[in-house]
Formats: structure tokens, sequence, C-alpha cells
């Protein structure tokens, strides 16, 4: 039996719409867009299978860490960064891997990061140019703008298996290109922008339950070369109302750079 939770999906409307992020001057504070509120059936790959990142551009993997804390002080990253950097490496065939932020994100009204509750990809391709610039600089940008290269997301359960709020993911197959949708993210000093995704019956969702803290997402936000960047959001269901530990994760947005 398929389950069914709820998510934001964007519209499509005559003007560019934009999020309004630390609007006001006050760090955290969001203003969105209009969304259109759906309910979506869910295929759960735990049990009916049928994803991969090679086809899907989006994979459900064991991987046990030798972290559970993911604290502020940041004395854990070098060792799960080598963890990510072999995982990537094994598992999507990178050659090198650039891991460039982590985000830990709480389900709590009060947390600073809460999971993003909105259909959407991390990058067009002009931001992930940008971003490429970013990280690398303009000549060695250029470079790897010359061969082959990608930002994969990694994400991953901490402390708890996942019971309420969890990832969920559109296979990239059964999305129109007029489904996206260019989004400005607005900041007190800068702009940026995000692809959102307007709804469709078409769509086919997938998640995978009671992710725990040994098990990860690995899934696709930009490849120049064409591998389909995956829609995904927090979805709003609950597994079992009788368990009441808050959701908590970890995504870890990394550049990485393929053999020819």
């Amino acid at each position: 039996m398929s389950r069914t939770a709820t998510v934001n999906h964007h519209v499509h409307a005559s003007e560019r719409q934009a999020y309004h992020i630390d609007a006001g001057g006050v760090a955290g504070k969001i203003i969105p867009p209009e969304h259109d509120l759906t309910e979506v059936q869910l295929t759960d790959v735990r049990r009916d299978g049928g994803v991969s990142f090679e086809h899907d551009s989006v994979g459900f993997l064991t991987a046990p860490s030798t972290v559970s804390a993911f604290d502020q002080d940041r004395a854990w990253q070098d060792a799960y960064d080598h963890e990510l950097t072999t995982l990537l490496k094994r598992e999507a065939g990178t050659t090198e891997v650039i891991i460039f932020d982590h985000t830990v994100r709480i389900d709590d009204p009060k947390a600073k990061r809460k999971p993003a509750r909105n259909v959407h990809s991390d990058y067009s391709p002009e931001g992930a140019q940008g971003r490429l610039i970013d990280i690398l600089g303009e000549a060695k940008a250029a470079e790897w703008s010359s061969g082959y290269y990608g930002f994969i997301n990694v994400w991953r359960p901490v402390g708890h298996p996942i019971n309420s709020a969890p990832l969920g993911f559109v296979r990239p197959s059964s999305v129109s290109d007029k489904d996206w949708l260019l989004l400005d993210l607005i900041y007190p000093d800068r702009r940026g922008h995000i692809m959102g995704l307007v709804g469709n019956p078409n769509h086919e969702w997938v998640y995978q339950s009671r992710m725990t803290p040994d098990e990860v997402a690995m899934f696709n936000i930009y490849d120049n070369r064409g591998r389909p960047s995956v829609a995904h959001s927090a979805l709003d269901m609950i597994e079992d109302p009788t368990i009441t530990t808050v959701r908590r994760s970890i995504e870890s947005r990394t550049l990485v750079r393929y053999g020819e």
C-alpha cells in the first residue's frame, strides 16, 4: 500500500518569484513566494526498491559513519569529509571530491535551520557555474568546465531514525521541462537562485521509510553533462504517531569531478 504526504509545490506566475532570506535583517527569517499545498502518493523504496543514482540521480545506501554527533565545533569534519570522499568515489565514480558545505537541520520551530519544505533543486546552470567559480576561482573553474563535473548532495539522519518530515524525491523521468521555474534567493547582501518545481500528477515520488543514521541518500543537484537534477522536499507525514523523536539530519553539498 502506498503512503501519502503533503508538499509545497511552486506555482507559475507572470513575474519572477523570490525567497527573501534574513528578511528585515532578522537572521533566519524567510518570506517565501506562493506555494501550492499538494497531497502526493509515495513509493517506499525500502519495500519496493527501484531507484539508483545511475538511473534516477538518487540512490539510498547503507553507509555507517564513525561520527555520531555533528556539533558546532566541527571537530568531526575532517573524519566525515574523508568518509564522504571515499563513498562518492566508490558509489558515483568520481575522481575528485570537494566538500564545501555541511548543514544540520532540525524540525523544530526554534531551530536556525529547519527542513526545507518546498519542492526544489539547488542549482540552475547559471547558479552552478557561479558556485563553481566561488569554490575554485575563475582559472580552475574554467579547467573543470572543460571536463565533466557536478554537484552531489549526501543526506543523513542524525541521532534517531527519521519518523517525521522524511526527505522525498521526484523521479526525474516523470518530470517535464515545463514543470521547472527559476526562483531568486534574495539575501541582505547578495542574490542567488534555485529551481522550483510546479506540481504535476505525472510526478513519481519516492522516499525510504525510517531512514537511520547508518543510511544516506545520495542525489544529484547539478551535472554539466546532463544527468538530471532531482527535485526534493521534506515530506509532511508521520511514520508512527507514538514516536516523538525530532527529525535531525545533516546534508553535505559536494563538488565532484568525473573521469572522461
